[in-house]
């Protein structure tokens, strides 16, 4: 199991949202690459990283930041956040993004998600937001109609070979992980599932752990590595083996 720190960025800076709402922020850091280099050096096999305002802009904003933490990490790296055409993913993988997040154009664009997967395969992840069982778009701030089981069924059916699914309600709270629901969806849709959204503490690390089986291949971790009530270290040891 792989434990995913996440960096998410706002107006160039290293923040973390509480419930998905961008009037409840917390900024952690001025540089998003110095947090970069910082879990790498805990021992990070991969970065989790995130262009809020790249979400609601519906296009790639923090750009220059993201290029910096690609070009300081000898780590891989997937983003998410406004990856909206086939040219941006392109572009994004070509300066050096390991794995791009195609979240709203799940929902709205399955289409450009079947275009990407056959064109880059493995490198195309789709990020399923969900808030009460229902897939949310634009940035968390709106439904959009579909069920994240039956977006997660879809995506599995266009190519799409793992899936991030993020419980809103949950996300950047520390109230643990929704371990049950994220199994249903990697049963569900028959591929790697990431949790993401509510890691408290080493007990949620444990916890996903005990999903290896049903699919769950990884856990992102974000405010608790932030506050301290999580050591990424320790988090990263249970999540080899314990």
């Amino acid at each position: 199991m792989i434990v995913f720190p996440a960096i998410d960025i706002r107006g160039g800076k290293c923040v973390r949202l509480t419930e998905g709402r961008f009037d409840q922020e917390t900024v952690f850091g001025e540089q998003p690459v110095d947090m970069a280099r910082r879990w790498a050096g805990e021992g990070a096999e991969f970065l989790h990283v995130v262009d809020l305002d790249g979400a609601l802009a519906g296009k790639p904003v923090n750009t220059d930041a993201i290029r910096e933490i690609v070009q300081a990490v000898d780590i891989p790296v997937q983003l998410g956040g406004g990856i909206r055409s086939l040219e941006t993913i392109a572009a994004l993988l070509a300066a050096g993004i390991h794995r791009v997040i195609l979240g709203s154009v799940a929902v709205r664009r399955p289409d450009l998600v079947k275009a990407a997967c056959d064109r880059f395969g493995g490198r195309i992840v789709v990020g399923i937001d969900a808030r009460d069982g229902q897939a949310a778009v634009e940035g968390w701030g709106v439904t959009g109609g579909v069920s994240a089981g039956e977006l997660a069924q879809k995506m599995a059916a266009a190519g799409v070979e793992r899936i991030i699914y993020t419980d809103i309600a949950r996300d950047g709270t520390l109230s643990g992980v929704n371990v049950a629901a994220t199994a249903a969806l990697a049963r569900l849709a028959g591929i790697p599932v990431i949790a993401s959204g509510g890691v408290s503490g080493i007990d949620d690390i444990k916890a996903v752990k005990t999903a290896e089986a049903d699919g769950v291949e990884g856990v992102i971790v974000g405010k608790a590595i932030y506050t301290g009530s999580l050591s990424l270290t320790e988090a990263i040891d249970w999540a080899r083996g314990g």
